[in-house]
């Protein structure tokens, strides 16, 4: 058995098949996991998704953000954005099915002595901090969705934990699926996307602060385009290498600590620095 974690897919099923057909992945007897970001950007969202869950056990992901867009517009919670490849998922017979499957991923996977999610993990939530934070958005995603999935959108409030109720849960969400810079208490600038050497002032890359928390921990996440895998550090995993914009897909072999690539040059995109 080989357990293999894949980068921001975003509907471009094409090159993942290729890549793991030349890993010789079986599901049968290997397990695949996902850092987020399954659809949107790519030509084929529906397609990933079907073919995803027909994976079964051997398959898994935690949520990112646009994989909470996807639900959100789903639900009647958010309007579509113009450069949204989403509609075919909508428009499918089987759209409820996939809908229901895709809002019981995590937010968080822990597996083989890796932790896997979609941004990052604020520098002063310890791993058990962030796992408990992790099941309670998880838990109401499940239970109760549209008390989610109807305050997911904003850049506020900053974390705080005697936050309670929607304020918290974006809050929560925002940290996991949408984080790159912040300073070293997580207060948050999701507005800057370039690569990690331009923070905006005050701020490092999330995963830099001399003291965070879970740098014991090996951390597998994507959705941090402008780094292309880059180096980031001891026990640090990026696998976001731009399949969405064109560039490369990354797996990494958990066992083995391998990066493997293929092409993603005939998928559809827009350079980094774009909309989220």
């Amino acid at each position: 058995m080989a357990w293999y974690a894949v980068g921001d897919i975003q509907g471009c099923l094409d090159p993942l098949r290729r890549l793991l057909d030349g890993l010789g992945f079986d599901p049968a007897h290997d397990r695949l996991l996902a850092v987020g970001d399954l659809v949107n950007r790519g030509p084929a969202s529906l397609e990933t998704l079907r073919w995803l869950r027909g994976l079964g056990p051997a398959f898994d992901a935690v949520l990112g953000n646009h994989d909470l867009h996807l639900l959100a517009v789903a639900a009647g919670k958010q309007r579509a954005h113009p450069k949204d490849t989403l509609a075919p998922v909508l428009r499918a017979t089987d759209r409820d099915e996939l809908l229901l499957w895709l809002r019981h991923r995590p937010l968080l996977i822990e597996a083989q002595g890796f932790v896997l999610v979609h941004a990052g993990i604020p520098p002063q939530w310890t791993l058990a901090e962030a796992k408990r934070h992790a099941a309670e958005v998880t838990q109401v995603l499940r239970d109760t969705p549209d008390a989610l999935l109807g305050a997911l959108y904003g850049d506020r409030p900053d974390w705080n934990p005697a936050l309670v109720g929607p304020a918290r849960w974006r809050a929560i969400v925002n940290a996991f699926t949408r984080m790159r810079f912040c300073t070293p208490q997580g207060v948050l600038d999701l507005n800057t996307k370039t690569g990690p050497n331009q923070p905006p002032p005050g701020m490092l890359p999330w995963y830099a602060h001399a003291e965070r928390h879970t740098k014991s921990v090996p951390l597998v996440f994507g959705h941090w385009a402008a780094l292309d895998g880059a180096d980031c550090g001891p026990n640090l995993f990026p696998l976001d290498t731009g399949c969405g914009w064109g560039r490369r897909l990354r797996v990494l072999h958990l066992e083995a600590r391998r990066y493997h690539h293929t092409s993603c040059r005939d998928q559809i995109g827009t350079p980094p620095g774009g909309s989220e």
